[in-house]
């Protein structure tokens, strides 16, 4: 249900961005180098983090090492809900989460015990950059999201 804020039919208006517009972008980055950290951690234990958006996630997939040879990795990666996909007339390949691996909301709690961020902080500063974000596909903007 969480996604359903981010199909906009609107541009978004600067006051949809409160906490954006009270942090400085050095705020924002650590915001979420934590949302970063707090991801990587539940990748390492095998599960997938859905942030509204889409899901990050570890999936095996085959690389071809040689001639005929192929080897099964495990690749990172971000996978774009397909509603949002739909909505925002997005190209880019179907890719499922294996079944087995549990998908999990971010903990926010967790991330502010990372960092020097209430929980509440973070949890609107996460979702207006992604709401901007959505504003930007919506817009049919080029962004560039940097994410270690």
């Amino acid at each position: 249900a969480k996604m359903h804020k981010y199909l906009l039919y609107n541009a978004v208006e600067p006051e949809e961005l409160p906490t954006l517009k009270e942090l400085s972008t050095i705020e924002i980055c650590k915001v979420w180098s934590g949302m970063s950290r707090h991801i990587y951690r539940q990748l390492l234990k095998k599960k997938a983090v859905d942030i509204g958006l889409g899901t990050f996630a570890v999936i095996p997939v085959h690389a071809n090492v040689a001639e005929g040879k192929v080897l099964p990795v495990e690749r990172p990666m971000f996978i774009m809900n397909k509603t949002l996909k739909m909505f925002y007339n997005l190209e880019g390949d179907e890719t499922k989460i294996p079944e087995e691996i549990p998908v999990v909301q971010p903990d926010f709690e967790d991330i502010a015990a990372h960092t020097h961020f209430r929980h509440e902080i973070l949890e609107q500063c996460v979702q207006e950059t992604l709401l901007y974000f959505a504003g930007a596909l919506r817009e049919n903007k080029e962004v560039e999201f940097t994410f270690r």
